[in-house]
């Protein structure tokens, strides 16, 4: 995944690495980073899902779950 981000003429550098931090956090990107830096043992990550799970369930945060028939 590639990010381009134009640089205006006579910007700022803060400015334009505000605007550059706010695409990387967009994007996903830096996410990604940081939960690939270190190695998550597979047993670790389903029992990490399952606390989000059950947290999510406790403060209110479910899917949305279909009452009609899957027929219709």
């Amino acid at each position: 995944m590639s990010l381009r981000m134009r640089v205006h003429d006579r910007e700022p550098i803060g400015l334009a690495l505000r605007r550059f931090k706010k695409l990387l956090e967009r994007s996903g990107l830096a996410k990604e980073l940081r939960k690939r830096q270190h190695y998550e043992k597979p047993c670790e990550e389903r029992r990490r899902a399952e606390i989000r799970k059950k947290n999510n369930i406790r403060k209110g945060k479910t899917t949305k779950v279909r009452t009609e028939p899957a027929y219709w």
